[in-house]
This record gives structure tokens, sequence and C-alpha cells, in this order.
């Protein structure tokens, strides 16, 4: 008898869902740890790239980093988020988002995607956005 094994290799990335008011300014914080959970991962010289994805748009926007220690800050800008979304409604758009990481050990070059997901974004109701 035959059977089917599925293996699975290499990482899974941290699959997130951020809700984000259009118009606003949005953070996610990313806190790298060890598997006690409390020390952080040295992070030095890691850089960093985050990008959303409207597939309605096929808009690509490069989201701004800020990084220290084991934590990193996605920022999505006002100047962005204004943009995410038409209508008015709870959720008005769904846009996908990772978080890419490079950095050199004795591999050579590694780029890792520890973070994925999704972007629901909120419709605002008061003007000042596109609306």
């Amino acid at each position: 008898m035959c059977g089917i094994n599925n293996t699975r290799f290499g990482a899974v990335p941290a699959n997130i869902v951020w809700d984000v008011v259009r118009g606003d300014t949005a953070v996610l914080t990313i806190e790298f740890l060890n598997s006690d959970e409390t020390t952080g991962w040295s992070t030095e010289g890691w850089t960093y790239k985050a990008t959303a994805y409207d597939k309605f748009g096929d808009v690509l926007d490069e989201l701004t980093i800020n990084s220290g220690g084991s934590s990193v800050m996605i920022i999505a800008p006002a100047a962005i988020t204004e943009n995410w979304g038409t209508a008015y409604g709870l959720s008005v758009a769904n846009l996908i988002f990772d978080l890419e990481v490079t950095f050199e050990d004795e591999l050579g070059i590694v780029v890792w995607t520890p973070v994925v997901g999704t972007i629901n974004v909120i419709g605002d109701v008061t003007p000042g956005g596109l609306l």
C-alpha cells in the first residue's frame, strides 16, 4: 500500500492581520525573541524592507522601517494609507504585506521573510482623505 507523505521544509513566516484606518498613520512593532520569549535576538547588521500590495490597483507601497535592538517598527504613513480603499464601510480594502530581512552569516547573504499578512483597511468617515 502506498501512502502520501507530506513533508514540509523551511521557515513558515508569522501570518498577521493588521487593522489600519484609512488616512491614519499606523505602526506595527515586531519583536525578535529567542525561544525563552524574553531575550531579544542580536539583529546587528540586519536590513529591513516592508511592502504593501493592493491587487485591485496593482500598486506596491514601500512602508517605512525604524529598527533598534531586537525590534522593528513597520510604519504606514497617513500619506500612503489615505489612498487605500474606496467608499465608506468597516472594511474597504485588504492588502497583502510582508517584512523582508537581509543579513550576512556563514552562508553568505541571507534573505528571510519572517512576517507576511493582510492589512485590513477600515474606512474613515471624517472628511480629509480622498473621498
